[in-house]
């Protein structure tokens, strides 16, 4: 049996359907992230797991036990928010300490636990300093603390890490993860980004309109998108829309894109001629070439003109232009040459990629495109 349990939620607010229909099954120690845009119902759900909402219809468990309709303080979960919720009155050891006093435990107990979890958040030399005494990250490491002292079955984290700048971020998740690792007990984890999502997680469900899109591991969700939402949500893409002419060997088809367009897809499902195809090819998965590549089994190749590039340090994207088509393609840079001149606005070039490459979408929604990180009318567009 799953340790945290959602039955078919659902929650309303006035004729807002925040929560709709929702089932997931969340494994004893796992890192389960709800991420979505704002208004996907993800911090509804949270809500109701620790209590401060109650569903319209449906029932939550906790290690088997139905806690629906518990109250906040007798639920074994705990919550940490996106302002922190610290007391500025009282010091860091005695924010940490605040829960264990409330449950009446002993003086020596309380110190004893104090110290384990400020050894655990790096935070020792700041134990006897105010609040505003410390960094913003400094004040998410005692929220973190103060919530895992009374040692729940569950942490709940509700974009936790919103406040901070993307360095500190960064930091941050790497350090979260290790005191995940270290305590052992079940995060659900509530995000809008999807990088933080993808770093932390063992599990992820991909949510909208109240609705979950799809579940899966980090893995799983970027490599093989259920639809054209949770494409476009998670990182960069490039949607193709077509129509099957006829199968191929080994398990692929050739489809029409364009007028003079035709690609070969991998027959992720069955396929049949006059089929209608939606496919999702991330940028990372083409390959950019000035020069003609040879032919390949199983390799679509396409010519086109560069519109547009943005410089990245660690990569460039280009949008390339292939008659109707523009396609997105990333260039690592794993050397740096002085005399070796990139290609630029302008130029012609080659890009090809693996039948195996795209992934068949089950659904697509074209208003899903401006979900991209990048959308085509915030580039930043080079003068020939």
């Amino acid at each position: 049996m799953s340790f945290l349990r959602f039955e078919n939620i659902r929650k309303s607010f006035g004729d807002f359907r925040a929560v709709d229909d929702v089932t997931l099954s969340i494994e004893k120690g796992q890192v389960f992230s709800l991420l979505g845009p704002s208004g996907c119902g993800k911090t509804t759900l949270l809500r109701m797991a620790a209590g401060f909402e109650q569903p319209d219809s449906g029932r939550i468990f906790l290690d088997g036990i139905d806690i629906t309709t518990l109250p906040p303080e007798q639920r074994k979960v705990n919550t940490v928010f996106q302002n922190y919720a610290l007391f500025p009155h009282l010091n860091v050891r005695e924010n940490i300490a605040f829960g264990l006093k409330m449950a009446r435990h002993g003086n020596d107990f309380i110190r004893s636990e104090v110290d384990r979890m400020l050894t655990l958040v790096d935070l020792e030399e700041q134990a006897d300093k105010r609040i505003s005494q410390i960094s913003g990250g400094q004040k998410q490491r005692v929220a973190i603390a103060r919530a895992l002292v009374n040692r729940p079955q569950v942490l709940l984290l509700d974009e936790p890490l919103a406040a901070l700048d993307l360095k500190l971020r960064q930091r941050l998740l790497v350090e979260l993860d290790a005191i995940h690792d270290e305590v052992g007990i079940t995060f659900l984890y509530v995000t809008h980004d999807q990088s933080e999502a993808m770093s932390i997680s063992d599990q992820i469900a991909v949510m909208n309109h109240g609705q979950v899109q799809q579940i899966g591991t980090p893995n799983e969700i970027y490599e093989t998108p259920r639809n054209s939402f949770v494409a476009a949500f998670i990182g960069d893409t490039n949607f193709l829309t077509g129509t099957v002419e006829n199968s191929l060997e080994a398990n692929t088809s050739l489809a029409r894109i364009d007028d003079d367009i035709t690609i070969i897809v991998e027959n992720d499902r069955p396929l049949r001629a006059g089929d209608p195809i939606h496919l999702s090819l991330r940028p990372e998965k083409i390959q950019l070439t000035r020069s003609e590549p040879p032919t390949a089994p199983q390799r679509n190749r396409l010519t086109g003109i560069i519109e547009d590039a943005i410089y990245y340090g660690s990569h460039t994207r280009y949008w390339v232009r292939c008659s109707s088509l523009k396609l997105c393609a990333e260039v690592q840079h794993r050397k740096f040459s002085l005399e070796e001149k990139a290609p630029h606005w302008g130029d012609t070039v080659w890009i090809q990629w693996q039948a195996e490459d795209g992934f068949l979408l089950h659904s697509y929604n074209a208003e899903d495109e401006s979900l991209l990180t990048l959308p085509e009318e915030e580039l930043i567009e080079e003068t020939p």
